[in-house]
């Protein structure tokens, strides 16, 4: 019985080259994606092999991780940082590659700048020197993040050995109640597998839920399957998605447009495809989300309290629940709502783009934060921002408090200025919440940007489904798409 295909398989198969008997195939690179902080190895290894780039025309390179969020008219302050960037100035030139540097009006987060400026497309295979590359795999792409070895064999060959993934399909069904994102979607998915229950798998998101899901929350959710222990992720590609890519700045035009939809649509996963493992999750009854531990697999309801080693089903479990509590300062039993915060921070690869500050604004409008917290808005990408700005958002955000930011990786990885200090307590649209993955002893809730907003209200977290929205008219004259 001839059976269908998935959409990775498709992918795979059409950018095979060849295959080892270890095990290991070597899979033709469409897009890399490269930034500050994990060339200057691989560029240095291609200078001293006398190699250069195969492919200077399909390599970007990006300043995102360590670059200031403040006043681009001042210097940059920090040592490592300013090195970083002009190292990767450098060898942009050097080696004839397209650069979005810190003056970029394309400049941003690779993650959110690949789909937003169409680099992203769908049935295209993309690496980048960083874990969440899976982000891509929303548009229907085979994204794989890398390290610095991997990165200079990209450079030097267009191509990449990887062992191929197993398959995992994660079926999303139901509908969310208002005040659920998918931000809690994502989180209670990897509460429930934990942060290896996809460890060698491509997880592809199926589902009715997934394909009501705008191409945004979709990133968001292809983002942190990586905190899963998934390889990578992808979903199959439709029409939104299509629509959001037409008219960016690297999309095909012309007739070009015309063959690229024929391909396309002929990505999408086949009727009776085989995974080697499926897990179904009904989001209806979700509620909001937010971590308490030291991994996004600590994660509980809103109205839920925080757990007791006591609970944990081993004793192994039980030490990693009592050392994340020591860590972050709380006690069993504390209810999330009664937990006071220091920081909020929107922003990151996972919940920076124009939906999540619409919506965060949303919350804020006509409100102000909390005496007791400093909150900070860091758009994912320039574009963003002046998407942003044109709506008004940013004076929204500034009245009520919040500190307007220049794009950047910011206090998602505390490798820049943006950090939090010893003990200090934030709501963090990010993706991980590690020790000291903010800042040395900093502490990381990780919410969604409703969610976000909502505490820097209140300071302290609060149910999201209670929360009052503005209206979209009310919030930008016009419409969001005027």
């Amino acid at each position: 019985m001839v059976t269908g295909k998935t959409i990775f398989s498709k992918v795979w198969d059409s950018h095979l080259l060849a295959e080892r008997p270890d095990g290991q195939s070597l899979i033709y690179v469409d897009r890399h994606l490269t930034h500050e902080v994990t060339s200057p190895l691989a560029f240095e290894a291609l200078r001293k092999a006398g190699r250069r780039v195969r492919r200077p025309d399909l390599t970007f390179a990006v300043m995102d991780h360590n670059v200031p969020t403040g006043d681009r008219s001042l210097p940059v302050s920090d040592e490592m940082s300013s090195k970083q960037m002009k190292a990767l100035t450098g060898n942009a030139t050097q080696f004839g590659l397209t650069l979005f540097d810190y003056f970029s009006p394309y400049q941003g987060i690779s993650h959110v700048i690949g789909p937003e400026l169409g680099l992203t497309i769908p049935g295209i295979t993309l690496t980048c020197g960083d874990s969440h590359t899976s982000t891509h795999g929303a548009l229907g792409a085979l994204a794989l993040g890398i390290g610095s070895s991997e990165g200079e064999h990209v450079f030097a060959t267009q191509s990449i050995w990887i062992k191929k993934p197993r398959e995992m399909a994660i079926t999303l069904r139901g509908r969310l109640r208002k005040g659920v994102t998918s931000k809690d979607v994502i989180l209670s998915v990897i509460r429930r597998i934990g942060t290896g229950g996809a460890i060698g798998n491509v997880v592809e998101f199926v589902g009715e839920a997934t394909s009501n899901f705008s191409v945004e929350e979709r990133l968001t959710i292809t983002n942190m399957a990586i905190e899963g222990g998934a390889r990578t992720a992808i979903i199959s590609p439709d029409e939104k998605v299509y629509e959001y890519i037409r008219g960016s700045k690297f999309a095909p035009t012309g007739a070009d447009w015309g063959d690229a939809l024929e391909q396309w649509r002929s990505l999408p996963t086949d009727p009776g495809a085989v995974y080697d493992s499926r897990i179904d999750f009904n989001i209806s009854e979700l509620e909001p989300q937010v971590s308490w531990g030291t991994n996004p697999a600590m994660t509980v309801g809103v109205t839920e309290s925080i757990p007791s080693p006591s609970e944990a089903p081993t004793k192994e479990d039980a030490l990693s629940v009592e050392r994340a509590l020591k860590y972050m300062g709380l006690a069993p039993g504390t209810r999330i709502t009664d937990i006071p915060l220091d920081t909020v921070f929107i922003g990151s690869c996972t919940n920076a783009r124009l939906s999540d500050l619409t919506e965060s604004a949303r919350v804020i409008k006509g409100n102000h934060v909390n005496k007791d917290v400093r909150a900070l808005v860091v758009p994912g990408s320039q574009l963003v921002k002046r998407r942003a700005e044109e709506l008004g958002l940013d004076k929204i955000f500034v009245e009520a408090g919040f500190e307007w930011r220049n794009s950047g990786c910011s206090m998602c990885i505390g490798m820049n200025e943006d950090k939090l200090s010893p003990g200090e307590r934030c709501a963090s649209t990010s993706n991980r919440n590690f020790e000291n993955r903010q800042g040395p002893g900093g502490r990381t809730h990780l919410v969604s940007p409703i969610m976000a907003a909502a505490a820097a209200l209140h300071g302290r977290f609060i149910d999201t489904r209670e929360v009052e929205l503005i209206d979209p008219e009310e919030l930008a004259p016009g419409g969001l798409n005027a």
